[in-house]
């Protein structure tokens, strides 16, 4: 079983309109500080990422936030974090997110959100880190993206291997289960072995 000892978060910069899962971003973040899990994230005082930022910290709990400077610069950052570290830009923000994380969960979000889940779903693809990535699926959030990764499986464009690869639930305790639970890929996914 391996360790999580901070996990990334990636999650939206607005609150949405959907009360389950404002709680259920407050609740993540009582659930870090508990078990000692540090949280590492995009820095930002506002959104679902705010508020699970400050249940961590309300909680006593550990919070790095990694945020390029033109952001910084637009103040949404949250100054009250454990550390700050700021980029030069998104690109090096998302290598310093990866490096101190042991894993990343996605909450509801955005465009960004969508991003850097399947930005670092590739990269767990191709190989080029082994950290379980998790899917909170908040009151049937994700219920229609779930569903086009299937069809991708069942139209040849997304191996059944590679779609496992990410880890859904809905809810928190199992999905930091399935997450401490899960095996390193041994080679990366795409390639095909047989034919090399």
């Amino acid at each position: 079983m391996r360790k999580l000892d901070s996990i990334c978060v990636f999650c939206g910069s607005s609150e949405g309109n959907d009360t389950a899962i404002i709680e259920a971003a407050s609740v993540l973040g009582k659930i870090f500080a508990e078990r000692d899990i540090t949280l590492v994230y995009g820095a930002a005082k506002i959104g679902i990422m705010g508020l699970v930022a400050k249940a961590v910290l309300e909680n006593k709990g550990k919070v790095i936030g990694v945020i390029p400077e033109f952001l910084k610069l637009k103040e949404v950052v949250h100054l009250g974090l454990t550390e700050i570290i700021t980029t030069q830009n998104m690109h090096e923000r998302k290598m310093i997110l990866q490096e101190k994380s042991d894993g990343f969960i996605a909450l509801p979000g955005g465009m960004g959100t969508f991003e850097e889940l399947f930005e670092i779903l590739t990269w767990l693809q191709l190989g080029l880190h082994s950290k379980p990535i998790g899917l909170l699926n908040v009151n049937h959030f994700y219920d229609d993206l779930i569903a086009m990764l299937e069809k991708m499986v069942k139209k040849g464009f997304l191996k059944i291997d590679n779609l496992e690869l990410l880890l859904v639930d809905d809810d928190i305790d199992s999905l930091l289960q399935k997450m401490k639970n899960f095996k390193d890929p041994q080679q990366p996914k795409w390639l095909n072995i047989d034919r090399i």
